[in-house]
């Protein structure tokens, strides 16, 4: 599922689905799973960010992974990413990127981070599953 909760950068979430739906398909870390994508505004990112990682600044994305109990044991839900808009369409700018391609590359980013990939952590390994990902997938 993916949803538009900002209204300050025109976006088409439609042209997403078939990302998300290659992305599914094509990577094996997760193929039979499924994911949620919220795009907000930079407002609602730094709340996010504040209460989460008790950071008071804003950031491209937050990946929350889905933690299932005994109540709910759904295995193929990999969990939720926020992404926030105006910061992607300022880091298209700086990278000569179109805000399609920069979404993509922050979609793939935070589905890495569901997959439990830590770049503050792993020593460089999910930055290279990510750009091993981004070729394969055109990004």
């Amino acid at each position: 599922m993916i949803v538009n909760l900002q209204r300050k950068v025109k976006i088409e979430t439609l042209a997403f689905s078939g990302f998300v739906a290659a992305l599914s398909a094509g990577v094996e870390e997760f193929s039979t799973r499924h994911f949620s994508i919220a795009f907000v505004s930079d407002r609602r990112m730094r709340e996010l960010n504040r209460f989460f990682r008790d950071k008071k600044t804003t950031t491209d994305v937050l990946s929350f992974p889905y933690e299932p109990d005994e109540f709910d044991p759904e295995k193929n839900n990999l969990g939720d990413i926020v992404i926030s808009v105006e910061q992607a369409e300022k880091q298209a700018k700086e990278n000569g990127l179109t805000l399609e391609n920069e979404i993509k590359q922050l979609i793939l980013h935070g589905v890495l981070h569901l997959c439990g990939y830590d770049h503050e952590t792993d020593k460089g390994e999910m930055n290279k599953r990510e750009l091993e990902l981004r070729e394969k997938l055109g990004i």
